[in-house]
């Protein structure tokens, strides 16, 4: 069984060079960082292939030149949002298909 992940950028326009990957985990790491995520009102960008390529990043790292188009991507959408969220930075998650009882 394949199982999910998740990762949470910030970025800080203006003070941060490039997003910064903040958490990383799998499963029950994953869980969590979504639920803090949905806790605090940031927005969840999911997108399998996306998340994939953060999560090679080492925590703590800022994402590398490589990964800037797809950071802008994930930064766009959250942009597009309301303002509040373009300030509190964004978290991604993946999920395999589970069976729901």
């Amino acid at each position: 069984m394949k199982k999910h992940k998740a990762v949470a950028l910030r970025y800080e326009s203006g003070t941060d060079p490039a997003p910064r990957l903040v958490a990383k985990g799998r499963d029950k790491t994953a869980d969590r960082i979504v639920a803090l995520a949905r806790a605090y009102d940031v927005p969840l960008y999911e997108d399998a292939a996306c998340i994939d390529q953060f999560y090679r990043v080492e925590l703590g790292e800022y994402v590398p030149e490589e990964l800037y188009a797809v950071a802008a991507t994930v930064l766009a959408w959250v942009y597009s949002m309301e303002p509040h969220h373009a300030r509190q930075g964004f978290f991604g998650r993946v999920r395999s298909p589970r069976k729901e009882k």
